[in-house]
């Protein structure tokens, strides 16, 4: 290979982005899908409930990469299956369902959890880290935003 030819780069096709990236409302399904995650961290009846409470709060927006750090899980990287299917919905036009979230507990040393939404995040991550992700989010089980204070 000739020097010429090795320096040669390919960059990635420019895509247009919509500028409107969510819908206002969760889709129906997330709440079975956040009930089946939380079953294998909580008893089913526990899960069912906070999948429930789910539904009763409001949509609130925090960044990507907050959302992130704040469970603690790593970024998927852009070959992940669901990941690109969530990054085509975008680019065809469909708008991502809002993420579901159990708030961490500091004071227990417990993340946030995305209880569903995962691949949904590291797609808008992928996008801009600073994107507002609208949320669903409730506390975890027993502190009702308390923190204990030494």
């Amino acid at each position: 290979m000739t020097k010429k030819a090795a320096d040669k780069t390919v960059s990635p096709p420019v895509v247009a982005v919509p500028s409107e990236l969510w819908k206002t409302e969760p889709d129906d399904h997330d709440y079975p899908a956040a009930e089946s995650f939380l079953s294998l961290l909580a008893t089913a009846d526990e899960a069912k409930r906070l999948a429930d409470q789910l539904k009763d709060v409001p949509i609130e927006f925090h960044p990507a990469k907050d959302v992130l750090r704040g469970s603690g899980l790593p970024l998927l990287p852009l070959d992940d299956a669901s990941v690109r299917r969530d990054l085509a919905k975008v680019i065809q036009g469909d708008k991502l369902s809002p993420v579901l979230l159990v708030r961490g507990a500091v004071h227990l040393g417990i993340r946030a959890m995305i209880a569903d939404g995962y691949h949904r995040v590291c797609a808008s991550y992928h996008l801009s880290e600073n994107e507002q992700i609208p949320c669903r989010l409730i506390d975890y089980p027993g502190t009702s935003g308390k923190q204990k204070h030494s």
